[in-house]
């Protein structure tokens, strides 16, 4: 069935590749901080994340929130993070519960947990089969401020699930690239997420019925070190791409 959906930071990668599949599956409502040139399906609202009464405005009428606006760079310092990234957060979750939205869907990412691999990756963390796969039930080790904030994402879907019922689905995402895996990238290419994979697990997230979920968001890559099975458990999720393929 159809939902109401309000996507927040809609002209990024990921509401680029979710909407280009999905665009035709749900009701609309987009937002960010720089208009659309292109044809985009239903409302768009030009107003940034941290201004609380847009926010609550944009809420009306919603039943899902995908919540991916945030300064997405790795590199990018504290006080960015905090504003964009945690103040922000907050900021949507607070007002997804003021107006009863059923879920959200908040964009966390692979660096949430990007310090495992800092002491730990050696090439043989890339075969099929190998017993180290983070899950989602690991704690998380931010390598960057970045991934501070994305954790803290986290923390707060968290405690607004508990504290107010609010269904969360926090999905770490991999590599999001549009056609092929990075090319002579193998680390690339072990959480390569496509962009029919991307838009097929958030729709998963909009349909499912769940709690609070962490998942991985990358395809069904033979070489992986990010385990797949909870967002298959969970959300119905069916990735068709596999790095592999492309090699």
């Amino acid at each position: 069935m159809a939902q109401s959906v309000l996507l927040t930071g809609a002209a990024g990668r990921v509401g680029t590749a979710i909407l280009a599949d999905l665009a035709d599956e749900h009701e609309w409502r987009l937002m960010d901080r720089d208009p659309m040139t292109e044809d985009h399906p239903g409302e768009f609202v030009v107003a940034d994340i941290t201004d609380e009464e847009t926010v609550r405005d944009a809420m009306e009428g919603i039943d899902v929130v995908i919540h991916l606006a945030g300064d997405p760079r790795p590199e990018a310092p504290w006080d960015s993070v905090l504003t964009n990234n945690i103040d922000g957060t907050q900021t949507i979750f607070e007002a997804a519960v003021d107006a009863d939205v059923e879920k959200v869907v908040f964009a966390s990412s692979n660096h949430a947990v990007g310090a495992y691999e800092t002491e730990e990756r050696t090439p043989e963390m890339y075969r099929a089969h190998d017993d180290y796969l983070l899950d989602g039930t690991e704690l998380p080790r931010p390598g960057n401020l970045y991934g501070v904030s994305k954790a803290a994402g986290e923390s707060l879907g968290r405690y607004y699930h508990d504290e107010h019922g609010l269904s969360v689905a926090c999905v770490r995402i991999g590599n999001l690239t549009k056609g092929h895996p990075p090319i002579d990238y193998e680390r690339g290419q072990a959480m390569w997420l496509s962009y029919r994979d991307c838009a097929h697990l958030f729709d998963r997230c909009i349909r499912a019925e769940y709690e609070y979920e962490i998942v991985y968001g990358i395809s069904d890559n033979d070489r992986k070190y990010y385990s797949i099975d909870r967002a298959k458990a969970v959300l119905g999720y069916e990735p068709r791409d596999n790095s592999a393929e492309h090699n």
